[in-house]
C-alpha cells in the first residue's frame, strides 16, 4: 500500500485524521489502540519484524525460520488423513518443500495447479518428510517481472479488530512523512529522536531481527533512556516542588515517645529501632518528610508509623492514616486504640458507614483540634473534611489510591505551618527497578525482619481433585481449636460475581461441614455486616471464614492457623503472599493451601511452586516482577511511571544508575533541557507526577 501524503504544519498533537485514508471509521480502530494524534502513531513501535527482503533457496530453510520462498507446483491433491487438507509439492532449482492448507476453496485448488509458479512467505517446519509450510501467503507469479522483494524489514504492528497490518503500516508511515522538512526542535523531539523512530518503523536490510525483537538495538536502548530519563526527571522535579514548601518540624515530646515504649508488650527489632530513627531525622526537618516505608508481612509497620504520629502529636499537631478499605480501617483502630487511649491521645475513624451525626460530631473535632489522630479511608479526601493543624499524614497499601487523591489530602492538609510530612506504607515488597523508577521521589525504608513470635508458615499446592481431603484437614483443624480462612477468587474482577462465588462456597462449605460455623465476608457487604462478620471470627465464635481477597491486608486473627486459596493459580505473586500472611500471626503451627485447577499454565505453575519454595516477600516480589511486570506488580492505579512506550523495567533496568546520575545533572546545569525532555515524553500528564 503506498503511504499516505503527510500531514502539513504538523504539531505532535495533530489528529490522524488529517492523514489521507483516514475516515472515521479508521480513526475508530485507530482509537481503540489509543492512537490518535501523530504522537501516538509515532510511538506505536512494532511487536517483530519479518525479513521479505530476499528469497531463500527450498533447501536452505530452517526449522522455524520465515522467509520468503519461491517455486513451481509439481503436484496438488486433497489428503484424507486426521484432517482434510491440500497438499501441494513445490520445487526450485535447490530442492523440494511441501505447502499444506487446511482451510481452502476450490478456487485455490485450481490456482495451485501442476506448474504454476509462485511466490510465498511463511515459516518452515523441517520433518522426516522435508521443509513444509503450513498456510504460507501466497502469490502467483504469472508472466511478466516478478513483483519487487520488499526492501526494508516488515513490521509488525499491535492492530485491532477491521485494521489490517499494510492499512496500519500505511498510516504509521504517513505519520512518519509528516516530520519531513519539519524543525525537529520546534516539535518537541531531537534529530537524533527522529532517526531511531525511522529506524524501528523501517529498518534497513542487514539490521539484525534477534537484537531488534530482543529491544536490544542502539536505537530502542537510546530511546529507552530517553523515555526512563524523563520519568526520573518528572519523579525528581515533583519531590524539589513539594520540598520547597515548607513544613511543620517535628520534635515530638521524649515522654510521650518513653511511655509509648513502656507500654508495649513486646520489645522493637533492630529494623524497627533503624527505620523509627530514619523517620524522626526526616520530621525534625522543615520540609515536608517524603518517605516510603516497605515492609514483609508481619515485619510490623503499624508500630513504627505509631511513633511517627505520636512525634506528630507530641509537637502539637494532628496526624492522619488512610487506608484503602472501611476493614483495614477497623483494624488500625483496633490496634492503635489501646496504645493511644493509654497515653490520653484521641483517636477515631472516618469511613463512608459513619451516620450524619456521628459523622459531624467528629468533623467538627478534627477542623478544632480536639482530635489528635484520625484513621480513615477514602471519606478523608471530601471537601467537607478540614484540618485542625495536620503535621503527618501516613497512607497504607499507597499503590491502591490513584495520583489525585493522594494530591488531595497533601493539599487539604496545607496550612501556614506549610504542608504536612507523607509517609506511605505497603507491604508489598516492591523490586529494586521498580522502586527506583516509579518510586524515584521517594525515599526508601525497608523492614527486613519480622517480630519474635512469629510462625512460619507451611505452603502446600494441591490440585482442585483433592478439595475432599482438605475439607477432612479444615474439620480436623477447628475440631482442635484452631481457624480458618477459605478465599474464593474469579478471574472476573467484578465485585458482585466475587460475592456469588464467596456466598455459594460458604453454603457449600455449611453442608459439607455441618459441626462448624461458617463465616462470610466480601467486598458486596455493607460496612457493618464486614465488620460483624470479621468480629466473629476475630473473638472465635465463627470457625471457618469464607471471604474474597478483601482480607488480603490488616486482618490479625493470631488463632488462624490455616488458609485455602482457591483457584491461586488466578492470582500474582504479590497477592498469594499477602493472603497467606494472614495466618502464622500466633504461636501455632501454620499452613496455607493453594489449590489450582488443572492444567496449570506455565507460568502458572512457576509462580505457585516459588510461592511454596519461599516465604521472602522480596525475592517474591522480584519473581513476581519477571514473570508479570511491572503493571500488573504495582497495580494500574499508580502514575503514568509505568505507562512506558518503549522502555522495558526489565530489560532495560541495567541503564537506570547512569539515567538517574543524568538526571540530577540535568535538573543541576540544564534545566531547559530537562524540560524539553519532560515534554517530550510526558506533555500534559506531567502534573499527575507530584504526587
Amino acid at each position: 500500500m503506498v503511504p499516505t501524503p503527510p500531514l502539513r504544519g504538523t504539531t505532535l498533537q495533530a489528529p490522524l485524521t488529517g492523514l489521507k485514508g483516514v475516515g472515521p471509521k479508521v480513526a475508530e480502530a485507530l482509537a481503540r489502540l489509543g492512537l490518535e494524534t501523530l504522537e501516538d502513531a509515532l510511538f506505536h513501535l512494532p511487536l517483530r519484524y519479518e525479513d521479505r527482503t530476499r528469497v531463500t533457496p527450498l533447501a536452505a530453510v530452517r526449522q522455524g525460520q520465515q522467509v520468503v520462498f519461491e517455486g513451481a507446483v509439481l503436484a496438488s491433491q486433497v489428503s484424507f488423513g486426521r484432517r482434510r487438507s491440500l497438499v501441494v509439492k513445490i520445487e526450485d532449482r535447490s530442492g523440494l518443500a511441501t505447502l499444506r492448507l487446511f482451510h481452502f476453496s476450490k478456487a485455490q485448488q485450481q490456482q495451485l495447479r501442476t506448474g504454476r509458479a509462485l511466490r510465498g512467505f511463511g515459516q518452515g517446519q523441517v520433518g522426516p518428510s522435508g521443509v513444509e509450510f503450513v498456510h504460507p501467503e501466497l502469490t502467483f507469479l504469472d508472466g511478466g517481472a516478478a513483483p519487487p522483494l520488499a526492501d526494508r524489514l516488515t513490521p509488525i504492528y499491535p492492530t485491532t479488530e477491521g485494521l489490517g497490518q499494510a492499512r496500519l503500516r500505511a498510516i504509521l508511515l504517513g505519520a512518519l512523512g509528516s516530520l519531513e522538512n519539519q524543525d525537529a526542535e520546534a516539535l518537541g523531539l531531537t534529530d537524533t529522536l527522529i532517526a531511531d523512530l525511522r529506524h524501528l518503523h523501517t529498518p534497513a536490510v542487514g539490521t539484525d531481527l534477534h537484537t531488534l525483537e530482543a529491544g536490544l538495538d542502539p536505537a530502542q536502548r537510546r530511546l529507552a533512556f530517553d523515555e526512563l530519563l524523563a520519568h526520573q526527571l518528572a519523579m525528581m522535579t515533583a519531590r524539589a516542588l513539594l520540598q520547597a514548601r515548607p513544613a511543620p518540624a517535628l520534635r515530638g515530646d521524649p515522654a510521650l515517645t518513653q511511655a509509648f515504649l513502656k507500654g508495649l508488650p513486646f520489645a522493637l527489632t533492630d529494623a524497627q529501632v533503624r527505620v523509627s530513627k530514619e523517620l524522626a531525622a526526616d520530621l525534625r526537618k522543615p520540609v515536608p518528610m517524603l518517605r516510603l516505608l516497605q515492609g514483609d508481612v508481619g515485619s510490623g509497620k503499624t508500630v513504627v508509623a505509631a511513633l511517627a504520629l505520636l512525634k506528630a502529636v507530641g509537637s502539637g499537631f494532628q496526624g492522619a492514616l488512610m487506608a484503602p478499605t472501611e476493614l483495614l480501617a477497623e483494624q488500625h483502630l483496633k490496634t492503635l486504640g489501646p496504645w493511644f487511649a493509654a497515653l490520653g491521645i484521641s483517636l477515631a475513624t472516618l469511613t463512608g458507614r459513619l451516620g450524619s451525626r456521628q459523622r459531624n460530631a467528629l468533623e467538627a473535632d478534627l477542623a478544632d483540634g480536639r482530635l489528635a489522630v484520625v484513621v480513615g479511608t477514602h471519606a478523608l479526601f471530601q471537601e467537607r473534611v478540614r484540618f485542625h493543624r495536620l503535621g503527618l499524614v501516613v497512607i497504607d497499601e499507597q499503590h491502591r489510591f490513584g495520583v489525585d487523591q493522594r494530591l488531595a489530602l497533601r493539599d487539604k492538609g496545607a496550612s501556614a505551618d506549610g504542608v504536612p510530612h507523607q509517609l506511605v506504607m505497603t507491604a508489598t515488597p516492591i523490586p529494586r527497578t521498580l522502586a527506583m523508577s516509579a518510586y524515584a521521589d521517594l525515599d526508601v525504608s525497608i523492614l527486613d525482619s519480622r517480630p519474635p513470635g512469629r510462625t512460619p508458615v507451611t505452603t502446600v499446592v494441591l490440585p482442585a481433585s483433592r478439595r475432599d481431603a482438605l475439607l477432612r484437614r479444615v474439620r480436623e483443624a477447628c475440631k482442635a481449636g484452631r481457624q480458618a480462612y477459605w478465599v474464593c477468587t474469579l478471574i472476573e474482577r467484578s465485585d458482585h460475581l466475587e460475592a456469588e462465588a464467596a456466598e455459594e462456597t460458604a453454603e457449600a462449605l455449611a453442608k459439607a461441614l455441618p459441626e462448624l460455623t461458617v463465616g462470610l465476608v466480601h467486598g458486596r457487604q455493607k460496612g457493618d455486616e464486614k465488620a460483624a462478620a470479621m468480629a466473629a471470627f476475630s473473638e472465635g465464635a465463627t470457625q471457618l471464614l469464607v471471604a474474597t481477597t478483601v482480607i488480603e491486608v490488616g486482618v490479625d486473627v493470631p488463632n488462624a492457623s490455616l488458609m485455602i486459596i482457591e483457584n491461586a493459580e488466578r492470582l500474582g505473586l504479590a497477592q498469594l503472599h499477602q493472603l497467606r500472611g494472614r495466618v502464622g500471626r500466633g504461636a501455632a503451627a501454620s499452613h496455607c493451601v493453594l489449590l489450582y485447577q488443572a492444567p496449570l499454565s506455565r507460568t502458572g505453575r512457576a509462580r505457585l511452586e516459588a510461592l511454596r519454595d519461599s516465604d521472602d516477600g522480596f525475592y517474591l516480589a522480584e519473581k513476581d516482577l519477571a514473570l508479570r511486570g511491572p503493571g500488573e506488580v504495582l497495580g494500574t492505579r499508580q502514575t503514568g511511571t509505568l505507562d512506558l512506550r518503549v522502555a522495558d523495567l526489565l530489560r532495560d533496568q541495567d541503564q537506570l544508575p547512569e539515567i538517574q546520575a543524568r538526571a540530577r545533572a540535568l535538573l543541576a546545569s540544564d534545566p531547559a533541557a530537562a524540560e524539553r525532555i519532560l515534554r517530550r515524553w510526558l506533555g500534559t500528564r506531567q502534573q499527575f507526577m507530584n504526587a
